[in-house]
């Protein structure tokens, strides 16, 4: 495996359930090893559960750089992940921005609203031109193909132009997520 020509900050949004079935548990820690071994610093929310901890632990025990942006409140309940650089903010809008603006690009894992919510966001974002990073869903045993369906129906219908069909993709597996990254940010 090659290192990148340049390490590249890279946002994880994912779920922090402890619920989480162990194969999305896998494929986070997967990503996390994989984002260590090429020299890519993880931002994330911050969490020691769920697929967020699967993820920070695999990329800090690679010595990876991992940094997350948490809510105070759940810093002050022990929900934040030791061991890497953690900012704790009072609200939600702080931490999205935070993580937001961390990132040379996103990565969304199997997640809630939450999960949702963020990665809507950046696509919302980067349809007005307020960024042009890249945005990849890893769509682990078919879990975005719903959300991804729903995308398709406003193409068909025409409430998303055609023009914004290349504001996200979809892969199967972290290293293709990570190849779709490094390949579009070092084209230039």
């Amino acid at each position: 495996m090659t290192q990148p020509i340049h390490s590249l900050s890279i946002t994880v949004y994912c779920a922090s359930s402890q619920r989480s079935p162990q194969m999305y548990l896998d494929v986070a820690a997967e990503l996390g090893q994989l984002m260590a071994l090429r020299g890519h610093a993880l931002v994330y929310g911050g969490g020691n559960i769920g697929l967020m901890g699967a993820l920070a632990q695999a990329a800090l025990a690679e010595g990876g750089k991992v940094t997350g942006v948490i809510l105070t409140e759940f810093l002050d309940k022990g929900y934040g992940q030791d061991g890497l650089d953690m900012y704790a903010v009072d609200d939600m809008r702080s931490r999205k921005q935070g993580l937001d603006e961390r990132g040379d690009a996103y990565i969304t894992l199997p997640g809630g609203f939450g999960t949702f919510e963020e990665v809507l966001e950046v696509l919302s974002l980067k349809q007005l031109g307020f960024h042009s990073k890249p945005i990849v869903f890893v769509n682990t045993n078919g879990y975005f193909d719903g959300l991804l369906q729903q995308f398709e129906r406003g193409f068909d219908e025409a409430l998303i132009h055609e023009k914004y069909r290349d504001l996200y993709t979809a892969v199967t597996t972290p290293q293709d997520a990570l190849d779709f990254i490094e390949q579009t940010l070092t084209a230039g």
